[in-house]
């Protein structure tokens, strides 16, 4: 109860700033809009009137988390405006809605897990439907947490987790939040590159991410992975620890996604470049300074955003970390949401990975055309043309290459090899 008064005093105190914050933040955005008007009307990107947005209100979903703030700011700043049209935000529950309001058209676009949009694609994570990738939102900043009794008990990362559970016999428990997601994938990867077969040796339940460190307080589960800020929330709330951040895993990893489905990033192609400039805009203001960033944790702070107190967010977000244990670090790979355009590219060997990983875990069952799909599903060209209007560097490659934790190298060239290459799998 008092963790929960303390939650509420927290985002009371940040909901009588917000307004004022806003206000500010706006007023030193708006000349740099204006400034963006003036130089379109005058011979740039929509001078042309086929070049205007064919739906100018666009229904954008997000969840409750840290790396919704680029959608959140695009329209806060006013970037939407520069460009043409107007955000209208809808706060989500769970992913589960966000894909179904994305699918039967309530929603026309969402912040949404890479992942589920792969899942939708494949007909695994929900009914079959052609999806579209846009661009990607943010690299890094999620977590895996595991509760205050087993950091007693000695599991404080992997390796301890994997010792505690083959001399405790016991039933364990860990959540994500979607089957396909990330947070599935990441936590998955986790405990099989330390040895725990994620579908053989532990349970593990889909919970939705504001409702993570509720559960467990109550106890229903021995950890989760989910994205900021709920993994600081159970520090500060005394119920977890961190055993990893999701950048250890992977630097650099794909995370969040402007996503829609297929058929409206092809009906409204225009509407779909005018989105990703402003939250191509606002992912380089985010990213330009320690000030902006501050800034946005007390904006997405606020109850119709994320609602929690803005030092769940804002410490993360500036790669100040602590474990819950006493350790404390600097993190210079924190959650990214812009890094020079690297961020946002859609790489077609991301959305490839996410595919061998339901296929090493039995979710699909057999191999698809990797690449063709990745094609099919990540819309360069749209993205290519939203980063020519922003003025944001666009990579040489359609594939990139990373090394993971457990060393193996991810380059995307041969995807049937890379998924069937894991000793630990379904």
């Amino acid at each position: 109860m008092e963790n929960q008064q303390r939650q509420a005093q927290g985002n009371s105190s940040t909901g009588t700033n917000v307004d004022g914050t806003r206000r500010n933040i706006i007023h030193g955005a708006s000349l740099a809009a204006a400034g963006g008007l003036l130089g379109l009307a005058g011979g740039g990107a929509w001078a042309a009137g086929s070049d205007k947005p064919e739906k100018t209100e666009i229904r954008i979903g997000f969840i409750p988390l840290t790396d919704c703030a680029s959608v959140v700011m695009a329209s806060v700043l006013g970037f939407d405006k520069k460009y043409g049209v107007k955000f209208v935000l809808s706060k989500e529950a769970s992913w589960a809605g966000v894909r179904d309001k994305l699918a039967n058209g309530d929603l026309d676009a969402a912040h949404v897990l890479y992942g589920l949009l792969y899942g939708v694609q494949m007909g695994i994570g929900g009914q079959k439907k052609d999806m579209a990738v846009l661009m990607g939102l943010n690299n890094n900043g999620q977590a895996i947490t595991l509760s205050k009794q087993l950091a007693t008990k000695g599991a404080v990362d992997g390796a301890s987790l994997a010792k505690l559970m083959r001399t405790e016999k016991r039933d364990y428990t860990f959540a994500q939040t979607f089957p396909t997601g990330t947070h599935a994938m990441w936590l998955y990867y986790w405990l099989a590159a330390n040895g725990i077969n994620p579908m053989k040796d532990a349970k593990v339940i889909t919970v939705p991410p504001p409702q993570m460190v509720a559960n467990m307080r109550i106890g229903n589960m021995d950890g989760f992975c989910v994205g900021e800020p709920w993994g600081h929330r159970a520090i500060m709330d005394g119920i977890g620890i961190t055993a990893t951040t999701t950048q250890d895993i992977w630097r650099d990893h794909p995370e969040k996604v402007l996503g829609s489905t297929l058929a409206f990033a092809k009906a409204n192609p225009n509407t779909c470049r005018a989105m990703m400039a402003a939250i191509l805009e606002a992912g380089k203001w985010i990213d330009a300074s320690l000030a902006n960033k501050n800034k946005m944790a007390e904006v997405i702070a606020a109850k119709s955003y994320v609602n929690t107190s803005k030092d769940a967010i804002d410490q993360r977000i500036m790669g100040r970390y602590q474990n819950g244990m006493g350790k404390t670090w600097d993190d210079a790979n924190h959650m990214k949401f812009y890094n020079d355009g690297l961020v946002n590219f859609p790489y077609l060997s991301d959305g490839m990975w996410f595919m061998t990983q339901h296929r090493r875990w039995g979710l699909l069952k057999t191999d698809p055309d990797y690449l063709a799909v990745a094609t099919a599903v990540n819309q360069v060209q749209l993205y290519k043309d939203a980063a020519t209007m922003t003025k944001t560097p666009v990579p040489a490659g359609l594939l990139r290459t990373s090394k993971l934790m457990d060393g193996t190298v991810w380059d995307g060239k041969n995807p049937q090899a890379y998924a069937a290459s894991f000793k630990v799998k379904a």
